[in-house]
């Protein structure tokens, strides 16, 4: 390892800001659709022997952001696709987007390589605590965005289980510790490697076993009526698609419940009665969950309804935390009157933002589920409730973010979702990927992206209230702040360095 990172520091300016470019590219490499933990993981190795090897400050800095800048170009390279649905007016935004969200989440490991150099230089440890860190901060500052966390390379792993323990930063830490124990390999330092050796170890005790059958458990249909971006709001289309959903939801045998997407309603829900009679009629009785927009003193929501077996809205969730720049625009009052507005909203104001303090809806027959529209579902910490529901329920419309990256990283935070919460997932999605998730993460059922389709599926059961309900966040933050002061207190009291 240190014969790599020496001839990485060697290398002329651009040659090493193209191999940093590189390396960022290739720890993204496990992420969704490819989840190629088997190489990031090492790969984290290699950036964290880059780090801490730097020859300066700045020079740690400069790696930090070129490898971020390769990580993030290629992990959020689906944030071109919002803005080719309509390439005529927003087609121009789509590589600025791209390159300054990749510039905005790597200044976050910018910050933390900084922190890791100034409270102790060139250990491994410092380097570990303050990435994590700041991966923590991503999901909080500046409304947040937790997305591609580097934790989430172990979705797909026996170690996600851990998450109900310390959520989605559990996985970062213990990602980066991982790396940091194969360095130590490296480098002969067998004390450092015993993290290592125990992730290896408590594998086979991270397996969830098979939920039992049970022949009482609610059955769920998930409908999906495939309605590209581009044609989802076309007058000559949308009722192709609305007429597709209501045949879905009258084919035989009966479910408990029938869930639609997000936005599956093409009308304002003030003016939508004759589509929801139709609804009711093809429900024949059973329960409806859809998305729908509607309007109320003059703003606009984007909403989840439930029809009840009168056909009747009995219950309304609206959106709480709306996309920034799609849904509405920070100050869109002064902006809106510039002509700027957020590209998925249906008028130029935008969204409002959900008042609702508790997100609970009941579904008659089954229980309370945790509702969830698209972008809710990347923020872990806001997703427990005071009272326990019976399972989450989200829906999307990933038809936004095109056929390849996007709707698979989406889908794995949901899995992560259900981990955290002990919770079976109910996920209707537009073009996909729809899924039922039980308890553990695991998919027990979807419709692949770009299909056309729906599915009848039996409720998981939920398991116990987690560790990660009941703490959230702070445990995991705790340990690594304390983690960081005793690092820096080691390395200013002169002892010798863990390199």
């Amino acid at each position: 390892m240190t014969g790599l990172t020496d001839r990485l520091w060697r290398l002329g300016r651009w040659s090493r800001l193209a191999a940093f470019l590189v390396l960022g590219v290739v720890v993204a490499l496990g992420m969704a659709p490819l989840e190629w933990w088997f190489i990031a993981v090492p790969a984290w190795a290699v950036v964290l022997a880059v780090l801490v090897s730097a020859p300066g400050l700045r020079a740690a800095l400069f790696a930090a952001l070129c490898i971020g800048l390769g990580y993030f170009g290629f992990t959020l390279r689906w944030l071109v696709d919002p803005f080719l649905v309509d390439a005529a007016t927003w087609g121009w935004a789509a590589p600025l987007a791209v390159s300054l969200m990749a510039l905005r989440e790597s200044l976050f490991w910018v910050a933390g390589t900084a922190v890791a150099r100034l409270i102790a230089p060139r250990h491994l440890s410092a380097l570990v605590l303050s990435l994590t860190l700041a991966e923590a901060l991503r999901g909080y500052l500046f409304t947040g965005f937790p997305w591609a966390l580097i934790g989430h390379v172990l979705i797909p792993t026996p170690w996600a289980q851990l998450a109900a323990y310390g959520g989605p930063h559990l996985l970062t830490l213990l990602t980066l510790t991982v790396a940091a124990g194969l360095v130590w390999l490296t480098r002969r330092r067998w004390l450092g490697a015993l993290p290592l050796i125990a992730a290896v170890a408590v594998v086979p005790f991270l397996i969830p076993s098979p939920d039992p059958a049970d022949p009482d458990a609610p059955v769920v249909r998930i409908v999906q009526p495939n309605a590209p971006q581009d044609e989802k709001w076309d007058p000559a289309q949308n009722l192709i698609f609305f007429q597709r959903m209501i045949a879905f939801t009258q084919a035989a045998p009966r479910p408990d419940l029938i869930v639609w997407p997000e936005t599956a309603v093409p009308v304002l829900l003030d003016y939508a009665q004759a589509e929801l009679e139709a609804i009711s009629e093809a429900a024949q009785g059973v329960p409806v969950v859809t998305g729908i927009n509607r309007s109320q003193d003059g703003l606009y929501y984007n909403s989840l309804i439930v029809l009840s077996r009168m056909g009747q809205v009995t219950q309304t969730y609206d959106k709480a935390h709306l996309v920034p720049f799609g849904e509405y625009v920070p100050f869109g009052e002064v902006l809106k009157n510039m002509g700027i507005h957020g590209i998925a909203t249906s008028e130029g104001g935008g969204f409002a933002k959900g008042a609702m303090p508790q997100p609970l809806i009941d579904l008659p027959g089954i229980g309370t589920a945790r509702a969830l529209i698209c972008y809710e579902g990347i923020f872990a910490e806001e997703i427990a409730t005071p009272a326990r529901p019976r399972l989450l329920l989200m829906i999307t419309n990933d038809a936004w973010f095109g056929k390849g990256a996007g709707p698979t990283q989406h889908l794995a935070q949901a899995r992560l979702r259900s981990i955290e919460q002990g919770l079976p997932m109910v996920r209707s999605a537009n073009t996909g990927i729809s899924a039922m998730i039980d308890a553990h993460g695991r998919v027990v059922k979807r419709i692949p992206l770009d299909e056309t389709g729906y599915f009848d599926a039996a409720l998981p059961p939920a398991r116990a209230v987690t560790p990660y309900v009941r703490w959230g966040d702070w445990p995991v933050l705790i340990l690594v702040l304390i983690g960081m002061a005793a690092t820096g207190l080691h390395n200013r009291w002169g002892r010798r360095e863990l390199r």
